[in-house]
């Protein structure tokens, strides 16, 4: 071997040495790291809804959140303040939520109620939004005219004890002037009838309007066949409407909530 193949075999040996002895320092230079990243989390975490939440901070700063909350919200609540925490890269959300068990029946009987009464006098009759709660987990569908509306209802799934995961599936429509104009004479032409005068005073279960680009689906539950129809034709005499989708059960069908209020495809 040549003097100078010799040479750069001595540098290259010193350099990898360098390097494997810099290693285990890197390492724990990074672990303490994490070590310190995570910590910083727990501090953030320190309110009593978080006492069961346990923290870890892995390579890449993802930061693994594992352990219960009594409510839905306060799992979100966790993974929003976790990701403002300097030196956090991702999260990964393990967290439980529920609290004690309640059965869906119980969280459909309380969170119903509350979705139809959702947003009272902001224009409810324009939402129709469906409830579904399956093992705990909650899907809202349907639509609603504005975000709030949305947020509202959401927020409401997300505060409600049992409840382990919330779905947002709602479509909020587009605003437009033209819908706006569509939907107040839509309301007008049904709830101006006398015989349809009663629907308006139940906040539970109004005839329900919706309008997307001039088309409008109506949903709710009505008395007679005879109320359905009257609807329907009164619905027919706005102007500036492509069509109206009836999704209007009668009450006494045996019909649920499901099949009432499933949204169409526009």
């Amino acid at each position: 071997m040549s003097r100078t193949m010799r040479s750069r075999a001595t540098a290259l040996a010193v350099t990898l040495a360098g390097v494997l002895l810099a290693f285990p320092a890197a390492s724990a230079a990074a672990a303490q790291n994490n070590s310190n990243v995570a910590n910083s989390v727990r501090l953030k975490l320190k309110r009593s809804e978080f006492k069961d939440v346990q923290v870890t901070v892995g390579p890449h700063g993802t930061a693994t959140l594992t352990g219960t909350v009594p409510l839905f919200e306060f799992k979100e609540d966790a993974e929003r303040i976790a990701r403002a925490v300097p030196g956090v890269k991702a999260v990964d959300n393990q967290i439980q939520a529920g609290g004690k068990p309640v059965s869906d029946a119980a969280i459909m009987k309380k969170l119903g109620p509350e979705i139809a009464f959702n947003r009272a006098g902001y224009g409810m009759v324009f939402d129709a939004i469906l409830v579904n709660v399956e093992n705990g987990v909650v899907t809202l569908s349907g639509h609603v005219k504005s975000y709030p509306d949305r947020d509202a209802a959401v927020g409401l799934a997300a505060t409600t004890p049992g409840v382990k995961q919330v779905i947002d599936n709602i479509q909020v429509d587009p605003p437009s002037p033209m819908d706006w104009q569509i939907r107040m004479r839509m309301m007008r032409a049904i709830y101006s009838d006398p015989p349809l005068e009663k629907y308006a005073v139940n906040p539970v279960r109004p005839i329900r309007i919706v309008v997307v680009n001039g088309h409008v689906s109506l949903y709710g539950t009505v008395d007679s066949k005879q109320d359905r129809d009257l609807v329907m034709a009164r619905a027919r005499t706005v102007p500036n409407v492509f069509d109206v989708k009836d999704y209007i059960q009668v009450g006494g069908q045996g019909q649920n909530e499901k099949q009432q209020m499933q949204p169409p495809q526009q």
